[in-house]
């Protein structure tokens, strides 16, 4: 009877010793062969070739000692597949609770207010981490794809930064870039003011698209809106150097000619009236409210003064006489 009870004493003295070292391995931090791993988990890989790919990773640990974990925990099953960066300090509790909650490493894309189209896909063509499904793509077939048959990209993807996990498509963010746009237009023709010579919320983004582009100071941000605002609504011709800039394309040298303000392209303002066909560029937030809410101003014209501000004129000769102090230094 007594080496009986000795037998088990011995027993449960191993099984605390096996529990205790069981949970100091598993709070300890694992050995890593650089102090930033990269882990990818392709759908459908098994535990056991999870614990496999964290060796192959770099972790330098048993695989079937984390196999064993895995299983162990119930939690086995809740993998998920994703790409995941792995850092110095990670135990094999942290490890599991990252795998099985998803926590994949995500990079950031950021889209500029200001940006236009062609800046856009160089934008995600320069992303190592994404996958290029658009290269290759005509414009078209992109907005083909992304369900907007017809309708040309310019303006449309709204600018702010997106996250995204390796491996992602860039036609992913696209499409998230253009539902927030499409939010963020919607929500700011709803605020339009009342007497808004705009028909339509393709109108606001195209003149929001303007707007962004001619701001220098973003308090004038609004009072631009006037300007070209009582422009439209009185028909004179918008006469925006940005757009006919954009018209001349990728050729543009930074130097805006007389030959460019007189050759008709359908976004130059000065030989045509109304707005352009299409924006020249992403409108951010404050633009699109600018374009739908702009200030109540006499002014019909500005200039820049050099500074990033510009001089507000509500007749010709007061604006002759601002291009003359600001822009010829007389």
């Amino acid at each position: 009877m007594r080496a009986l009870i000795r037998a088990l004493i011995f027993l449960l003295l191993l099984a605390a010793l096996a529990a205790g070292g069981a949970w100091w391995w598993l709070n300890q931090p694992l050995q890593l062969s650089e102090p930033n791993l990269e882990l990818e988990i392709e759908p459908g890989t098994t535990p056991r070739g999870v614990a496999q790919n964290v060796v192959k990773a770099g972790v330098q640990t048993d695989a079937r000692l984390l196999y064993a974990w895995f299983r162990f925990s119930g939690k086995d099953r809740a993998i998920k597949a994703g790409n995941y960066e792995l850092s110095t300090g990670l135990t094999p509790y942290v490890l599991l609770q990252k795998l099985a909650r998803g926590e994949e490493s995500l990079r950031a894309l950021t889209l500029v207010e200001g940006w236009n189209w062609r800046q856009v896909r160089a934008a995600l063509a320069r992303e190592e981490f994404l996958k290029q499904d658009s290269a290759g793509l005509s414009d078209e077939a992109v907005m083909t794809a992304l369900g907007r048959v017809g309708v040309p990209p310019e303006g449309r993807f709204f600018p702010d930064t997106y996250t995204y996990a390796k491996g992602s498509s860039d036609m992913a963010v696209l499409r998230r870039a253009l539902h927030a746009m499409d939010r963020r237009l919607a929500d700011a023709w709803a605020m339009r003011a009342a007497n808004t010579p705009l028909k339509s919320a393709d109108e606001a983004l195209i003149l929001a698209s303007i707007v962004e582009k001619e701001t220098g100071r973003a308090a004038d941000r609004a009072q631009i809106a006037g300007v070209f605002s009582n422009r439209l609504r009185i028909g004179m011709r918008l006469q925006t150097d940005p757009s006919v800039i954009y018209g001349v394309g990728a050729s543009f040298d930074g130097n805006l000619r007389k030959r460019d303000l007189l050759e008709d392209t359908p976004w130059n303002t000065y030989t045509r009236a109304g707005l352009p066909v299409t924006p020249i560029a992403m409108p951010g937030k404050a633009a699109l409210m600018a374009a739908v809410q702009p200030d109540q101003t006499k002014a019909l014209y500005f200039v820049a003064r050099g500074d990033g501000t510009s001089h507000f004129s509500a007749s010709l000769d007061e604006h002759n006489r601002a291009v003359n102090r600001y822009q010829r230094g007389q």
